[in-house]
């Protein structure tokens, strides 16, 4: 079944992954090349951003803040990563709650190394948020079959039995 007017599919349609499109469903068009330039971008990203936290750290060395002020740096940033990490990765999973995504937005920025890693480490196994996305649109064609099954044929010419 299609819509002959724009020769998609009848039905639900997945959504696009960022950087993998519709290719995630059955795994087509360089899906494969396209996890392995993931996992390295983001891996290469998350290096890149710890040397620039360690420059900012050098930085707080030179301007001889002490140590306190040093530890506490360190702490927060490893504390935001570790949240970031588990937030990212729950993502991948279940939808995370809009409220809850705003209140922890600025842990999250803060801890920017964590979300990169967890999307290093999705993308070594699948796409970031494939099985999640899989689950909704496999739920979503398994309704839309059972709603176009009870309906077919025009219900004004079935024949009354008497």
């Amino acid at each position: 079944m299609s819509d002959d007017s724009t020769g998609t599919p009848a039905g639900p349609q997945p959504e696009p992954i960022r950087f993998f499109g519709t290719r995630w469903v059955d795994h087509t068009d360089g899906y494969t090349a396209r996890r392995a330039a993931v996992a390295v971008g983001s891996l290469a990203a998350a290096v890149a951003a710890c040397f620039v936290l360690r420059f900012a750290y050098q930085g707080l060395e030179i301007a001889n803040v002490g140590t306190p002020v040093n530890l506490l740096v360190v702490v927060m940033f490893a504390v935001c990563s570790a949240l970031a990490f588990r937030q990212t990765s729950a993502a991948f999973t279940k939808r995370p709650d809009p409220d809850r995504q705003a209140s922890l937005r600025g842990l999250l920025t803060i801890g920017f190394i964590g979300s990169l890693l967890a999307y290093f480490l999705r993308s070594l196994t699948e796409a970031p948020g494939e099985k999640l996305h899989r689950e909704e649109y496999e739920t979503a064609r398994e309704q839309y079959e059972r709603r176009s099954k009870r309906r077919t044929g025009n219900p004004s010419k079935k024949r009354r039995t008497s």
